[in-house]
């Protein structure tokens, strides 16, 4: 086992405040700065813009100009090559829909000694609108992350045999889409909640495949799922629910798949001691912030309970990747 050297106190010092640099680029984001700045504009130009104060306005300017995030001559702001690309809207990869669903994860961060006092999170209140912003932010991030790893997914697990898919909790559909691109007799069904499947059908119909992915509205948390798939696919869905919860979730994937039918699992997976990976140990902390009792686990653990669910065969495909596959009896 490789050991990492202990970082120093003055480098714990700025780990505790980096959250000022993080801070201004996600009010940036909140603001839409990057887009008011556009072609280049002065501190004022941007404050009339965004109808802000024009004093706080430019120290934002200078802060983000100091970070590297804007350009600064003449008095005059311009966005970066990077910014330019993915923080201005109407450019091919603007990527703030989905930043957004981070902004919005500071106020629950933010709750963190409560939590940890509570050992739970707090209920979020917010208003329908909210709600409705919230959700598509984060679907959005979601679809973001997933455009990428989806093909690595689908390659990595394989769509032999696959006629049926349940994508259960599956978001803006981006990993049912990415199996009906690689298999032309594949069928997919994403099933989530009502709040979502309108921003998936709009996702399938975008990919032009409405005739081979369906949507189904329902509660992953309690809702049979039917009958007859071949493959049932959970991503990103296991760090959300407690232990009781998964295993109850996996019971109800077996009784979905046919004999022989595999259940994919993308997931965050701690390491034995749990306090490794890094990203996996600090991911339990945003579910410890955001959800009632959602986690990251161990390999053992998945084992544990798709065993027990019935499934066999319970395989990691890459020791260190995050893909479980199991094989219902």
């Amino acid at each position: 086992m490789i050991t990492m050297p202990a970082p120093t106190f003055a480098e714990l010092m700025q780990t505790m405040r980096g959250f000022q640099e993080s801070r201004v680029l996600l009010t940036a984001i909140e603001l839409d700065v990057f887009t008011a700045v556009g072609k280049g504009a002065t501190a004022a130009e941007v404050a009339s813009r965004l109808r802000t104060d024009s004093r706080g306005t430019e120290t934002l300017l200078n802060a983000l100009a100091a970070m590297g995030a804007l350009a600064k001559k003449s008095g005059i702001f311009r966005n970066t090559p990077g910014t330019k690309r993915h923080l201005v809207a109407g450019s091919r990869d603007y990527a703030r829909p989905g930043l957004m669903h981070i902004v919005n994860l500071w106020t629950t961060w933010d709750a963190l000694t409560a939590c940890v006092r509570k050992g739970a999170a707090g209920a979020a209140r917010r208003t329908e609108q909210q709600q409705s912003e919230w959700t598509k932010s984060f679907i959005a991030a979601m679809h973001r992350n997933a455009a990428g790893m989806a093909a690595q997914a689908v390659r990595a697990v394989g769509t032999k045999g696959v006629r049926r898919l349940l994508d259960v909790g599956g978001g803006s559909g981006a990993y049912s889409i990415a199996f009906a691109k690689a298999s032309k007799s594949l069928r997919a069904e994403v099933f989530d909640l009502a709040t979502v499947v309108p921003i998936a059908q709009a996702h399938i119909r975008a990919a032009g495949l409405e005739g081979r992915i369906s949507t189904r509205v329902g509660d992953l948390r309690s809702d049979e799922f039917g009958q007859g798939y071949d493959m049932a696919l959970l991503s990103a869905i296991c760090h959300m629910l407690g232990p009781e919860e998964n295993q109850d979730l996996f019971r109800r994937c077996w009784r979905a798949l046919v004999p022989a039918g595999r259940l994919v699992i993308r997931d965050f997976i701690l390491g034995p001691d749990k306090a490794r990976p890094k990203s996996a140990a600090l991911f339990a902390i945003n579910m410890l912030v955001g959800t009632r009792s959602g986690g990251t686990y161990t390999m053992a653990e998945y084992t544990d309970w798709l065993r027990d669910a019935g499934f066999e065969s319970v395989r990691r495909l890459d020791p260190a990747g995050d893909l479980i596959v199991a094989t219902r009896k």
